[in-house]
């Protein structure tokens, strides 16, 4: 997020709008993946101020691991994995973002009384 509250979002090639984010890498922390994987797709530096939640996609075989961070550095740019990028208000943000189970994370993310979460979808 932003000094302003507004979500950091992507629109991927593929899956359209959505937070940046990524695999780890080998012997790499998961804390330095997400740093690295928000600057490798929207161009901007974050801090993690914390831990929020995990949710698990049973039917994709996915687990996402949810960080909060804050903005401290870098400009807003474009890359293969993002053919967009901006800061947006919640209400705009749950426009742009289609699925629904994103859109759910998103707003486990932002509800602080709820950490850590623990979400599960088919």
């Amino acid at each position: 997020m932003n000094q302003q509250n507004q979500i950091l979002l992507k629109k991927d090639p593929v899956r359209d709008w959505e937070l940046p984010g990524g695999m780890v890498e080998p012997r790499e922390k998961v804390e330095q993946a997400v740093v690295r994987e928000v600057k490798e797709e929207t161009g901007i530096d974050i801090e993690i101020i914390r831990f929020c939640g995990v949710s698990q996609e049973i039917n994709k075989n996915i687990c996402n691991f949810w960080w909060l961070g804050k903005v401290v550095g870098g400009a807003l740019e474009t890359s293969v994995e993002s053919l967009e990028v901006g800061f947006f208000d919640l209400e705009e943000a749950l426009d742009r973002i289609k699925d629904n189970n994103f859109k759910e994370e998103l707003l486990q993310v932002l509800n602080q009384s709820n950490y850590p979460f623990f979400i599960t979808f088919e």
